[in-house]
């Protein structure tokens, strides 16, 4: 259960963000090249389909994450701003056309990601694989961390999806196991630990996020970094949950930039190579330093 805070009249009250979650603004020259290439190639990507709050600040620098099968996920996680439903989109040319906007934006570490597509058989794999070598093809030189959905178990789509030639693969636990039913329904704790178990043991660097403020203890935070560590984590991102909308799980509490600090300074103890640890941070922010 989840101790949610209520107003006098019933209602579920929304917690007044702290000083220390402002964000930059979506300006600049930089900013405007990105927009005109995700929208000419007529691509996804997180950072818009996510609210992510850096996109004003990675877009300014020139980089993005690539959201890969449609902008419409199979699953409904309630903390998630990406659309939930029955995708209809499949395309096929859409490896070609991310090749084709890193290539243009001379990107040297690219970050790839999708949504769930649970309908499909191989869930996914084919595309990702596909677009993964699509992008070696035309840039060579540049690395690539692939932010790749659970498989449901489905080892062989995670052998495909894992197997194109990326440095870096990404697999979010994005909470701790006690609230992975109100937060992530359709996902299982122990499953997604052992996809990223089997994803090091194939030799990839492994890397994997957790939101904070959904009502976790602290000590179940330093839970899940053992956990993350004896299954083969390589970096670990903490970030704090923002709620998208009045519709989604709400923010139970604001963590202070000071025990984010802490926690770094812990994950490093315990065995992870990187701790990128911050109210802003997200899975993909600073990601070219995870390689």
């Amino acid at each position: 259960m989840i101790d949610l805070p209520v107003t006098s009249d019933g209602n579920i009250a929304r917690t007044k963000k702290p000083d220390w979650l402002r964000v930059k603004l979506p300006i600049g020259e930089n900013y405007r090249k990105v927009r005109e290439l995700v929208d000419t190639h007529h691509l996804h990507t997180i950072c818009q389909s996510g609210n992510c709050p850096n996109m004003g600040e990675c877009w300014g620098e020139g980089t993005a994450t690539f959201m890969i099968l449609g902008n419409v996920c199979t699953r409904s996680c309630s903390f998630c701003a990406v659309k939930t439903g029955r995708p209809t989109e499949y395309d096929i040319d859409e490896p070609e056309r991310v090749a084709q906007a890193i290539f243009l934006m001379n990107v040297k570490h690219a970050v790839i990601t999708s949504v769930n597509r649970d309908e499909l058989a191989d869930k996914g794999a084919n595309i990702w694989h596909q677009t993964v070598r699509a992008v070696k093809g035309l840039s060579p030189g540049t690395t690539i961390e692939t932010l790749i959905p659970d498989t449901k178990g489905d080892w062989n789509a995670l052998e495909l999806m894992i197997s194109a030639g990326q440095e870096v693969v990404s697999h979010n636990m994005e909470t701790v196991k006690r609230l992975y039913r109100p937060v992530r329904p359709q996902a299982k704790y122990d499953r997604s630990l052992e996809q990223i178990a089997r994803t090091k043991h194939y030799g990839k660097r492994t890397k994997s996020g957790v939101m904070l403020g959904l009502g976790e203890t602290k000590e179940e935070i330093l839970q899940i970094m053992d956990d993350l560590v004896s299954h083969g984590c390589d970096v670990l991102t903490l970030g704090q949950y923002l709620q998208p909308t009045k519709l989604h799980h709400p923010v139970i509490n604001f963590i202070h930039p000071d025990q984010f600090a802490e926690y770094k300074s812990i994950g490093l103890e315990k065995g992870f190579a990187y701790v990128e640890s911050g109210p802003l941070v997200r899975s993909s922010y600073h990601a070219e330093r995870h390689i």
